[in-house]
């Protein structure tokens, strides 16, 4: 069951009590809401000399775009008190990298065309990570953070995977063919033609021009390893366009099924969560807790020998010696997603690097104004008061603001706005939606 954390006067952690619990503290005015999502209480003492009998542990299975964490006390049996799936962003964060690095390319050959190259003398830190690896590794570090100020957690058990990405290809690989690549002595597209007998995959052609082409539309994500490459003709590859292969053969499913099985397994989650693992435990050592690794297999078997489903936040349940035995019963998992703070861009810019407001050039480039209007600012947790029909409703929600002091929120699917004076501040935004 989930239970609501405590803190004291002091704010210092306290043992979770039972819902119930809560509700008399509250009922009784001995405590007051400290924090909404996850649900904290904060009491209106100080608590001398607080004695915690159980064990409290911090449980994570990081992935590349949802990890899952939860919080344990074991007593008798280890018993799930709070759970969360995390979702990143890193995907957006690659989006916006490429899309600022065209706007930049493209403004320095407008206006440096005759600049000469310059030396390629930039070195990275040891230990770097691309942005959107970085972004994951700092969610679960900052979700850690916080978790371990609301509840006093004695020890951090995370599932420490390393993918063998090459054998998740190839089973029977060994040896000295580690070192030999998929494409080793031939060109890519003559390693295609060959694997598709020189007949486009869409509609059969042959004897005709065939194009190499993207699975996953590179718009999308896709990348040029040679799992995300099939051969198609140019009617075939104009037809498909930046469309996902689900969406292009929706109408013939044995095919769609037969294209996919002749893929191979995509491995950039894998990659993602090789790269980030030391960096995260690195990080994670930082607390001063006393941080536990433990193998993917030893999950895998707590979660079967249980009968629990398949989810993130149940794999990290099951993480180390105590998921053997673990109680999830009643216990409901918090949605959160990684939204971001917003931009540090003074200026929006069009697709070709334009600025995209209207008014005089001089106003164009004036900086944005400020991000808070009347105390508010988008993505904060507030409650509303508004007349529907007859009914007078009261509703807590996210808003997006507006200068003009009108913000909007949705309510049952329909977007609403009301005036600044009509929403009361319940938790400002942090960077993360919940459900």
């Amino acid at each position: 069951m989930n239970k609501v954390f405590v803190l004291d006067g002091d704010k210092k952690p306290l043992t979770p009590c039972h819902p119930a619990r809560a509700r008399e503290l509250l009922k009784s005015k001995k405590a007051a809401v400290y924090r909404m999502r996850p649900f904290t209480i904060i009491l209106k003492r100080v608590v001398e000399n607080p004695v915690v009998n159980e064990k409290i542990e911090c449980k994570i299975d990081p992935g590349s775009k949802t990890s899952g964490i939860v919080v344990t006390i074991t007593s008798n049996k280890c018993d799930v008190v709070h759970a969360m799936n995390l979702k990143h962003h890193g995907s957006l964060i690659v989006k916006s990298l490429e899309s600022r690095s065209n706007v930049r390319r493209s403004r320095r050959n407008r206006k440096t065309r005759y600049r000469e190259p310059r030396f390629l003398n930039r070195k990275r830190s040891k230990g770097w990570l691309p942005p959107s690896i970085l972004s994951v590794v700092n969610n679960i570090v900052s979700w850690v953070d916080k978790l371990k100020r609301i509840i006093p957690i004695h020890e951090i058990h995370v599932e420490n995977v390393n993918f063998d990405t090459q054998k998740m290809q190839n089973p029977e690989i060994s040896g000295v063919e580690y070192q030999h690549g998929t494409l080793k002595g031939i060109e890519a597209k003559q390693y295609l033609l060959e694997k598709h007998k020189r007949t486009c995959v869409y509609c059969g052609a042959t004897n005709i021009p065939l194009q190499i082409e993207h699975v996953i539309p590179r718009c999308k994500g896709g990348s040029n390893r040679i799992s995300n490459l099939v051969i198609a003709c140019e009617s075939c590859n104009q037809k498909k366009g930046s469309q996902n292969i689900e969406e292009f053969l929706k109408y013939k499913p044995e095919l769609l099924k037969k294209i996919k099985n002749g893929l191979k397994t995509p491995l950039r989650d894998a990659a993602t969560v090789n790269s980030m693992k030391d960096n995260l435990i690195l990080k994670l050592e930082s607390f001063g807790l006393p941080v536990f690794k433990w193998s993917a297999v030893i999950t895998k078997y707590n979660r079967m020998i249980q009968s629990y489903s398949k989810d993130q936040w149940i794999d990290a349940a099951c993480v180390g010696e105590s998921g053997s035995s673990v109680n999830i019963s009643g216990v409901t998992c918090l949605n959160v997603k990684s939204m971001g703070r917003g931009n540090r861009q003074v200026q929006l810019t069009d697709d070709c690097g334009f600025p995209r407001t209207h008014g005089s050039l001089k106003e164009r480039y004036k900086p944005k104004k400020r991000k808070r209007i009347e105390e508010f600012s988008t993505g904060d947790l507030v409650r509303v008061t508004f007349k529907k029909g007859n009914r007078l409703i009261k509703h807590i929600t996210t808003i997006s603001i507006r200068s003009t002091g009108n913000f909007s929120f949705k309510y049952k699917g329909e977007v609403i706005n009301k005036v600044y004076k009509r929403f009361k501040i319940v938790q400002y935004n942090n960077g993360y939606s919940y459900t």
